[in-house]
């Protein structure tokens, strides 16, 4: 794999509740609690008397609290440590060096990170919980403070800015079908294709408030309202259109006091554009293919061709 590479992976509860979160990833530390054994005893390396430590005081966590402590003390710099919080998921290599700290609000050791806590992947975009999989993310509901990773093959590809091998076959299988769309739609007799245009913004939430390519008003084939939001649309529908066309259109959607205008075209005959910044939108090409595929017209377009 391109990228980090690690020998293990560990998730860790940065205090009780992340209460140490903050300050951790500000400073770049992995900090640790457990005060019923100090730095000395486990920096030692009996894990027996660690156990035995910790069962007099919770019998019941001391296999678990040990295993805690024997990680943070004796993973290496190769070791992956990931977190969550502000809605992200940070991760970073440590120190292999663990020290005492102490102080009210504090936990008892730590360990340096290498460089500094990053909640971004290797291509600097942002590691939000919402773009992660709960297979992933479910690991911030662990009541302890640190345990493996399950899945850590899915997290490195997500650091390393790899997308997940199911998602490449996904993607290129929406290409072909967007590619398939758009052929169809191109094929479509200019009746059928105003009706097509009728159907998407019908799933849209839009309500038509005039007929179909018999509108009276003047300078549009659709009128449209939005019931949620009080929003009239104007669309005009053309199987080809040049820039004239669309320069002519803008200008009525300009003085025809709509929210927004649509120009909905599968065969422009040249390159075409619009203002990015006048609520009025170009459909064209594999965008107006993928507007017909997200209003679940795939098997309309098959009938209508066949």
């Amino acid at each position: 794999m391109n990228g980090i590479a690690t020998t293990a992976v560990r998730y860790i509860k940065l205090g009780p509740g992340g209460a140490w979160f903050d300050r951790c990833i500000r400073e770049g530390l992995l900090e640790v609690g457990h005060a019923t054994v100090g730095h000395d005893l486990a920096s030692a390396g009996d894990w027996d008397a660690v156990r035995a430590a910790f069962a007099g005081n919770n019998p019941t966590k001391a296999s678990d609290f040990t295993r805690e402590l024997r990680d943070v003390y004796t993973l290496p710099d190769t070791a992956l440590w990931i977190t969550i919080g502000q809605g992200r998921l940070w991760w970073a290599f440590a120190e292999p060096e663990v020290f005492a700290v102490s102080g009210e609000g504090r936990g008892v050791r730590a360990r340096n990170v290498i460089g500094k806590w990053s909640s971004q992947d290797q291509k600097s975009r942002p590691l939000l919980l919402d773009g992660l999989s709960t297979r992933l993310t479910k690991v911030a509901a662990y009541r302890q403070t640190l345990c493996k990773v399950e899945h850590a093959d899915y997290l490195l590809r997500r650091i390393n800015g790899i997308e997940e091998p199911a998602v490449v076959t996904a993607r290129a299988a929406q290409t072909q079908m967007v590619a398939s769309a758009r052929a169809l739609i191109e094929a479509l007799d200019w009746r059928d294709f105003e009706v097509m245009t009728d159907l998407i913004f019908a799933q849209s939430g839009w309500r038509r408030v005039s007929a179909v390519g018999g509108s009276d008003q003047a300078d549009t084939d659709l009128v449209l309202e939005q019931a949620a939001t009080g929003e009239r649309a104007m669309v005009q529908v053309k199987s080809s259109a040049t820039q004239g066309v669309v320069d002519d259109y803008l200008a009525r959607f300009l003085r025809g006091g709509f929210s927004r205008g649509f120009l909905v075209c599968h065969s422009p005959r040249s390159a075409i554009s619009a203002p990015a910044d006048a609520a009025f939108h170009l459909w064209l090409g594999d965008r107006l293919a993928e507007q017909a595929m997200a209003a679940g017209l795939l098997p309309w377009l098959i009938e209508k061709n066949c």
